[in-house]
């Protein structure tokens, strides 16, 4: 996918590259499955986040995901008063899937009713990636040199 303005930018500030490595370690320790239903989730990694497992993606056409990610962004908002990052967990590879660009539309659509800056990316146990950037990061053999597990 070709780079474009929206999105995370490449290089990524250190205080976001340390969030998104928490999702993506979050995520790993997590779900442990091969196959499982997406997972959006609204919030900060390694806090406090409000979490959707997404289903069949047939439940779910754009008014509903607009409508359920602004749900969200707003229990975020309310909790806290920093913009909410916005990640979609699910199995697979980092290439950019049909529920990936889904669920980026809907983001988009609430973060500009919200008022906010749209921080989004999907986390896999291999990595993330903003599927509107195409920035993204993958590791080998990822540790968790927090302490914090």
């Amino acid at each position: 996918m070709p780079a474009s303005t929206e999105g995370i930018q490449a290089p990524v500030a250190p205080a976001l590259h340390g969030l998104l490595r928490r999702a993506v370690l979050d995520h790993r320790a997590a779900e442990r499955r091969r196959a499982f239903a997406p997972r959006l989730h609204v919030g900060r990694p390694g806090g406090v986040t409000e979490v959707l497992a997404c289903g069949p993606e047939g439940g779910y056409d754009h008014a509903l995901r607009a409508d359920v990610v602004a749900a969200m962004l707003a229990r975020a908002l309310r909790r806290d008063r920093r913009v909410p990052m916005v990640w979609l967990t699910r199995p697979g590879d980092l290439s950019v899937q049909d529920v990936d660009a889904a669920w980026v539309s809907g983001a988009r659509t609430a973060a500009a009713e919200a008022g906010v800056r749209l921080t989004l990316v999907v986390v896999t146990r291999q990595g993330w990636l903003d599927p509107r950037s195409g920035v993204g990061r993958t590791w080998t053999r990822l540790r968790d040199r927090s302490g914090e597990r």
